[in-house]
C-alpha cells in the first residue's frame, strides 16, 4: 500500500510539474550567468553555453517522449499562472500537433547553431547570451497559449537579433539591423493592436486565452480587420512578397550562426501564427484571403526564384531562395486541406534544416575563400571537396529531389491545392502551372550555384594550396542537419504523426469556405 501511494504521489508530481516553464526559462537565466565568467575566458562560455542547449535539448525531448501524445487534438501540458494582476496578465504554456515539431527543430538548429559559433572570439560573452536569450524567445513562442504572451515572446527577438546582427555582422550591418528593426517593429504594432482587439472584445477584462479565443466569434467586418492586421504582421517575418526585402540584406550581413537561427527557425514564426492565429481563430476571414494567400504564394515562388538567378552574392541567392520556398508555405495554408495545412507544416520544419545547411556552407566556404560573390569564384572543388559534397547535397534537397524532405513537401502542398474544393477547376490549374515553373527554376539556380563555385579552371587567387577542407566539427554539423533531411524524405509520417491529428481538428471544427 505504501508503494501504491508513493508511485501515486510521484505520478501526481511529475504530470504537474512545471515542465514548460522550465523549458521556457532555462536558456534565457543560464545566460544571465555568463557575465559572471572571465573575461578572457572564451573557452569556458563557449563549452557552458554548448552544455546549457544540449540540456535543453534533452529536456525537450524528454517533455516529448514522455509527455506528447500523438492523437491528442487538444493542448497538453497546460501550465497557467497569474503573472501581472494589475494588467490580468497570464503565463500560459501547452504544447499540442501545431507546436512540438517546431520546437524540437529550434533545440536542434540552436544547438548545432551554437556549435557553428565556435570561431566567435570577439566579445563572445554577450554573444553567447543573445543567443541563449533567442533561444528562450523561440521556444516560448511556439509553446504560449496565450495571445498577449505569444505577442511578448514575439517582440522578445527583436533584440537580440538586432545586436547579433549589427554587432558580428559584415561591412554593411549597420544598415542591415536598421532595416531588420524597422521592418519587423513596424509590423509587430499590427500584431500587438490585434491581439489587444481580440482580448478586450466582447469582454470586461484581457481575455487572451488562445482556447477561449477559439470559440469566440466576432462580426465579419472586424474579423477581416483582425485578419489582415495579423497578416501584415507574419508577412513580414515569413516573409511575403512585396514585405521580404529585409531578409536578403540580413541574411547577407549576418554571421552564418545567426542566420542559421534566422532561415531555421526565426521565417517558421510567421508561418507558425499564420495558422495559429489567423487559420485557427479567424477562420471565416481565412476563407475570403485564402484565395489570395494562394496566388501570392505562387507569384512568390516564381518571382523570388528569378531574382535569385541574378544574384551575384552566394548568401543572397540563397536567402532569396528561401522566400522563394516559402511561397509553398503559403499555398499549403491558403489550401485549406488536411494534407495541404500538414504539407506547409512539414516545409517549415524540412526548409529550417536545409536553409540553415546551406547558410552554415556558405560561411565555412566564406571563411576559406574571402568572398561571397560566385564570379570570384571557380574550380574549388579541388581544393575542399567535402565541403563541395555536402554542398551539393543540400542544394539537391533545396530542389526538392525525390528521397528528401522537400521533395515529400511540395509534393503534399500540390496535392493539397489539386484536392481541395474551395477553388474551381480553372483556378488550381493556374495555380499548378505558376507554382511548377518555380520548382523547374529552382534546379537552374541551385546548380547554376554550384557551377559558378565548384566547377571550372579559374582557381580562385585568395584559395591556396595550405587551405584545409571541413574539419571533424563542420562535418558533424552538416552532417546532424542531413540525417532528418533524409529521414522525413523517406519517411515523413515522422512529421506528419505530430501535426496530422491537430490539423484534422482545426479544419472540422471551423466553417471554412461556406
Amino acid at each position: 500500500m505504501d508503494f501504491l501511494f508513493k508511485n501515486f504521489f510521484f505520478i501526481f508530481i511529475m504530470s504537474n510539474f512545471p515542465w514548460l516553464t522550465i523549458m521556457v526559462l532555462l536558456p534565457i537565466f543560464a545566460g544571465l550567468l555568463i557575465p559572471l565568467f572571465p573575461s578572457g575566458g572564451n573557452k569556458i562560455v563557449r563549452w557552458y553555453t554548448l552544455g546549457i542547449c544540449l540540456v535543453e535539448f534533452l529536456l525537450i525531448t524528454h517533455i516529448f517522449s514522455n509527455y506528447f501524445h500523438f492523437d491528442n487534438q487538444c493542448i497538453q501540458l497546460k501550465e497557467d499562472y497569474n503573472w501581472i494582476n494589475f494588467l490580468d496578465f497570464h503565463w500560459r504554456l501547452g504544447i499540442d500537433g501545431l507546436s512540438m515539431g517546431l520546437i524540437l527543430l529550434t533545440g536542434f538548429i540552436t544547438t548545432l547553431a551554437i556549435l557553428a559559433a565556435w570561431p566567435i572570439t570577439r566579445n563572445p560573452r554577450l554573444f553567447y547570451f543573445l543567443m541563449l536569450a533567442m533561444y528562450s524567445g523561440q521556444v516560448g513562442l511556439f509553446a504560449s497559449q496565450d495571445i498577449s504572451l505569444f505577442f511578448f515572446m514575439w517582440e522578445l527577438e527583436l533584440i537580440p537579433v538586432y545586436l547579433l546582427l549589427s554587432m558580428w555582422g559584415g561591412k554593411r550591418r549597420l544598415y542591415a539591423a536598421t532595416k531588420f528593426i524597422m521592418y519587423t517593429a513596424g509590423s509587430s504594432v499590427f500584431l500587438s493592436m490585434g491581439a489587444l482587439t481580440m482580448g478586450l472584445y466582447g469582454s470586461d477584462g484581457l481575455m487572451s486565452d488562445f482556447q477561449n479565443l477559439a470559440n469566440r466569434s466576432y462580426p465579419i467586418g472586424l474579423e477581416i480587420i483582425l485578419y489582415l492586421g495579423f497578416l501584415i504582421a507574419y508577412a513580414v517575418k515569413l516573409p511575403m512578397v512585396p514585405l521580404h526585402t529585409w531578409l536578403p540584406d540580413t541574411h547577407g550581413e549576418a554571421h552564418y550562426s545567426t542566420c542559421m537561427l534566422l532561415a531555421g527557425i526565426l521565417l517558421k514564426m510567421g508561418g507558425y501564427g499564420l495558422i495559429r492565429i489567423n487559420l485557427e481563430l479567424l477562420s471565416h476571414a481565412h476563407s475570403i484571403f485564402a484565395p489570395w494567400l494562394v496566388v501570392i504564394g505562387a507569384i512568390q515562388i516564381v518571382y523570388s526564384a528569378l531574382i535569385s538567378f541574378g544574384q551575384p552574392n552566394l548568401k543572397r541567392r540563397i536567402a532569396y531562395s528561401s522566400v522563394s520556398h516559402m511561397g509553398f508555405v503559403l499555398i499549403g495554408v491558403g489550401s485549406a486541406t488536411d494534407i495541404g495545412v500538414n504539407g506547409a507544416i512539414l516545409q517549415m520544419i524540412s526548409h529550417g534544416l536545409i536553409g540553415a545547411g546551406l547558410f552554415f556552407l556558405a560561411g565555412i566556404t566564406y571563411d576559406r575563400t574571402r568572398t561571397l560573390f560566385l564570379d570570384q569564384m571557380g574550380g574549388i572543388a579541388i581544393s575542399i571537396p567535402k565541403i563541395f559534397t555536402m554542398f551539393s547535397s543540400f542544394s539537391m534537397a533545396s530542389l526538392a529531389l525525390p528521397g528528401l524532405s522537400g521533395f515529400v513537401a511540395e509534393l503534399m502542398i500540390f496535392l493539397g491545392i489539386v484536392s481541395s474544393q474551395n477553388f474551381s477547376l480553372i483556378f488550381k490549374v493556374a495555380i499548378v502551372t505558376v507554382a511548377a515553373i518555380g520548382t523547374i527554376l529552382t534546379p537552374i539556380y541551385l546548380l547554376s550555384m554550384l557551377r559558378q563555385m565548384f566547377y571550372g579552371y579559374k582557381i580562385l587567387k585568395n584559395l591556396t594550396s595550405y587551405v584545409t577542407d571541413a574539419g571533424p566539427r563542420e562535418i558533424f554539423i552538416l552532417i546532424r542537419l542531413f540525417l532528418p533531411i533524409i529521414g522525413i524524405g523517406f519517411y515523413p509520417n515522422l512529421v506528419l504523426s505530430l501535426s496530422n491529428s491537430k490539423v484534422e481538428f482545426i479544419l472540422s471544427q471551423n466553417i471554412i469556405f461556406e
